[in-house]
């Protein structure tokens, strides 16, 4: 099998994420596959702003949360052993992975 494997890799939690995208780095050096990345696509805030009060009488008083999701691409010339190492990587719970032969 020859190719490319996109991965997309996603979480709130970045250094998760770094832990993650560093272990496919050295995999893919380790077996001298061509790797591109990991490229840092942009970060997605997700905003919530609510008011303290829960009368609505009173000062507006408000309270922001945020949670940003942290997202990194990587490019791997795909061969079966590479590949299967990757999938054996131990992913946290908070990281979303997204693998796209091209």
């Amino acid at each position: 099998m020859r190719g490319i494997a996109r991965i997309r890799l996603r979480s709130p939690n970045l250094q998760d994420l770094l832990q993650v995208t560093q272990e496919i780095k050295e995999i893919a050096e380790r077996q001298g596959a061509k790797i591109a990345g990991p490229i840092p696509l942009p970060t997605k805030r997700l905003r919530v702003v609510t008011r303290k009060s829960p009368c609505g009488e009173g000062t507006p008083t408000v309270d922001h949360w945020e949670m940003r999701i942290h997202s990194r691409l990587i490019d791997v010339a795909a061969n079966d052993r590479v590949m299967r190492q990757i999938m054996r990587i131990r992913v946290p719970d908070t990281v979303k992975i997204e693998i796209e032969l091209i």
